[in-house]
């Protein structure tokens, strides 16, 4: 394989250090994000169960716009990118 190949990947998959970097420990908006959509299974209130899903939505753009210009590697940012397109996509489809 050519050095261009190799270093593409190097690009997609390592960090800064060297260490290949494909899953992290959750940072804040990913926990208030996982926190919310549990709480929102065990909630009876409809008013609460929709303002627990709306701030894990918020929550969930934060990581991915967080992910999209701080990610780590190629991959890290590309991920971000689609998870908030499926949350774009995700509030398009409520709105309609």
């Amino acid at each position: 394989m050519n050095a261009r190949y190799h270093g593409f990947i190097n690009k997609c998959f390592r960090d800064p250090s060297g260490r290949i970097v494909v899953a992290q420990a959750p940072n804040m908006p990913l926990w208030v994000f996982i926190a919310t959509s549990v709480a929102a299974h065990f909630v009876q209130s409809t008013g609460w169960r929709d303002g627990l899903r709306i701030t894990a939505t918020i929550a969930l753009i934060i990581w991915s716009l967080l992910e999209i210009f701080q990610g780590v590697n190629y991959f890290r940012r590309a991920l971000g990118l689609v998870v908030l397109s499926l949350c774009a996509a995700s509030i398009v489809q409520m709105l309609r």
